[in-house]
């Protein structure tokens, strides 16, 4: 187990003299990453570190994307993401960092319209800690390589299998599946992507089951 505080601590200690670290915290879909990975830029930047999230969900590929190439009912899965897009994002965040630069500009991912969305996070010439988080940060495949050696530390983000799946429907049906037509999704596309996520874990630089993660 693994207090909040000290993972606020061991993220600060990333921060180099100048320049920039970039930490990534990895794990299955609904394991509850984005909220350690806000939490964390909320707390740092309380102590005086300039720190963004920039989600790799930004990378999702656009749904008209997946139709083209018949991966609409996978959607989530490592094929419908562009995980070259991504490092490139990660390379050149690096980059910035270590000189006088304007912002550089990540896509989010809107979840009211389910769509990635370009230029929708600023990361300024003064952020010293980029916290990134994805699924498949930790994915050993020629695709997936890059991503992993972006950034300077990955955690891996643990959770109880029952509560994850429970959130996961809880978000489906938020934004706008049945309750019955979210259990059948989680069953069928984020079951299986959770299974090759888990197996990642011994790649990670450091595995966190927290609690105390504050809302």
């Amino acid at each position: 187990m693994r207090r909040f505080e000290d993972l606020v601590d061991r993220a600060a200690r990333l921060v180099p003299a100048g320049g920039r670290a970039l930490l990534g915290i990895a794990g299955a879909p609904g394991a509850g990453k984005t909220t350690l990975a806000v939490a964390l830029v909320r707390a740092l930047t309380a102590t005086g570190v300039a720190a963004v999230h920039v989600p790799m969900d930004g990378f999702h590929l656009a749904d008209v994307e997946l139709a083209r190439l018949g991966r609409s009912d996978r959607k989530g899965a490592p094929d419908t993401f562009d995980p070259a897009g991504y490092a490139a994002l990660l390379r050149r965040l690096r980059e910035a960092g270590s000189r006088e630069t304007g912002p550089v500009y990540a896509p989010a991912f809107d979840r009211e319209i389910e769509q990635p969305v370009a230029g929708s996070i600023p990361v300024p010439p003064e952020c010293r800690l980029v916290v990134s988080e994805g699924n498949y940060l930790l994915v050993d495949t020629p695709q997936w390589h890059p991503v992993r050696t972006g950034f300077d530390e990955i955690w891996f983000q643990e959770a109880d299998a029952e509560l994850r799946r429970e959130r996961l429907v809880a978000r489906h049906v938020r934004f706008g599946r049945t309750p019955a037509a979210a259990r059948a999704w989680v069953l069928r596309t984020d079951e299986p992507n959770a299974r090759l996520v888990d197996a990642t874990i011994t790649r990670a630089d450091l595995v966190v089951a927290c609690t105390d993660v504050p809302a």
